[in-house]
């Protein structure tokens, strides 16, 4: 068959079956589809290949375009175990911040604007009482990520001069995110103390001179150095700021306002704990063990807050009306008691070991297979290191596991689970409730295949 029996662009466009494409995706977007189609169509019958006939040319078009505007960012069920999963958007929001996204993205909203005066107000303002009331702080900035925050205060505070940070604390985090990048990005001289396990306070105290303007900690939030080291405590780091008018900077990074060890789980450094002991600045992030959106929040001393909101580049890194909307009503949750029952990655955290077996054993009785066994789940998203905590799994035993566990990521919603001893493993822990018909359904559906 030759390059002539292939119809033109035209010809497909005024097919009758061309007619439902054209009123689903537009007739631009069709035109360019068919154009595409066709280009392929000749190149595959100039190879070779047999000429498709006009119903085949529009299903392959249909499929195209289908491909072409289906999002790349969608909703997922996690069945992996990890809590805090980076790679899925780490937390989930509560049903308050959701429905508060919802409310001030429907139409306009007091972003800017004093209901009370009848003029134009601050955006910081929305989150900052509710976080100066929870953490104990004189101020709050929120920005948009806590990168942001450490860059902020670092290009606020210490351009062109020195921050002192123990060489233990040069941590990277995912996506290659590396503490003296963003040190030297800001315009700070990083000054590295001590060694890699081992760093006393005498290290930081030989070092201070007339440039040093911040001393700073990094929380290994993502690893542990075991054997033989030591670190200066906060207190101690405090103390000699202090002594010497140097502010400290304490980047705790997962953003706990509750404590994580009533849970089974090692202590994490909270947000109140730092303030107590004097930091001068808290920065932390809103969407790991805070639970909420993805935000960078710095707490700590009003005069510094304020410089580093006449920082031009705080306008750079402001976060917008969602993320202060779902913010707020996240903060709300620690405020009247409910985060453990409405924030999902603390229910996820509190859920006992006797409810997450009953939904495993609900789930084996539904698909009429698989075997329960016992397994951890990970809190993850940088967050207590090495720390799990003891959940119930169901193990598929399935041919091939690892294709089975592709066509499971092909679903509507697509499920996230993962492969350990040749077999599927889904951990109820990480499901959402309002999840689990979804999950059932397309794990019935690949079973099926």
């Amino acid at each position: 068959m030759s390059l002539r029996d292939i119809p033109s662009v035209d010809h497909l466009l005024n097919h009758p079956q061309a007619a439902s494409l054209i009123s689903a995706y537009g007739h631009a977007l069709c035109v360019q589809a068919f154009r595409e189609q066709l280009a392929l169509t000749r190149h595959a019958v100039l190879e070779g290949a047999p000429s498709p006939d006009e119903q085949t040319l529009i299903n392959q078009t249909g499929d195209m375009l289908n491909s072409w505007l289906t999002p790349t960012l969608r909703s997922v069920i996690n069945a992996t175990g990890v809590i805090i999963h980076t790679n899925l958007g780490r937390s989930p929001l509560s049903r308050s911040a959701r429905e508060a996204i919802l409310s001030v993205s429907s139409g306009y909203s007091t972003l800017e604007y004093e209901l009370q005066r009848g003029r134009r107000g601050k955006r910081d303002m929305h989150a900052e009482a509710l976080i100066t009331r929870l953490t104990g702080a004189e101020a709050a900035l929120v920005v948009n990520n806590n990168a942001a925050a450490i860059l902020l205060a670092l290009t606020s505070l210490a351009r062109r001069k020195q921050v002192l940070i123990s060489r233990s604390q040069l941590i990277e985090i995912g996506g290659g995110f590396r503490i003296p990048d963003v040190l030297k990005q800001s315009g700070a001289k990083l000054v590295e103390v001590g060694t890699t396990n081992r760093t006393h306070l005498r290290d930081f105290e030989n070092v201070i001179e007339d440039r040093t303007a911040l001393i700073m900690r990094a929380h290994h939030s993502n690893f542990k150095i075991v054997g033989f080291t030591t670190e200066p405590s906060l207190t101690e780091l405090v103390e000699l700021g202090k002594r010497h008018g140097i502010p400290v900077l304490d980047d705790i990074g997962s953003g706990a306002l509750l404590d994580t060890a009533q849970f089974g789980l090692g202590h994490e450094p909270t947000v109140q704990e730092s303030l107590q002991i004097g930091s001068s600045l808290v920065a932390f992030s809103g969407d790991k063990l805070l639970g909420g959106p993805q935000a960078g929040i710095l707490t700590g001393e009003k005069g510094l807050i304020d410089k580093l909101r006449r920082q031009p580049l705080a306008r750079a890194v402001r976060p917008d009306k969602l993320c202060l909307a779902a913010l707020s009503a996240t903060l709300l949750h620690y405020m009247k008691g409910n985060a453990t029952s409405e924030v999902p990655v603390w229910r996820m955290i509190a859920a006992t070991e006797d409810s997450v077996e009953g939904r495993a054993v609900a789930w084996r009785k539904y698909l009429g297979q698989g075997e329960i066994v016992p397994g951890r789940s990970t809190v993850g998203g940088g967050s207590l290191p090495e720390e799990t905590l003891p959940t119930t799994l169901l193990a598929l035993e399935v041919k091939h596991p690892n294709a089975f566990a592709g066509r499971l990521r092909e679903v509507d919603p697509p499920i996230i689970a993962r492969v350990e001893e040749d077999r599927v493993i889904l951990d109820p822990r990480t499901v959402l409730a309002d999840q689990e018909d979804d999950l059932l359904t397309g794990i019935e559906l690949v079973l099926k295949r």
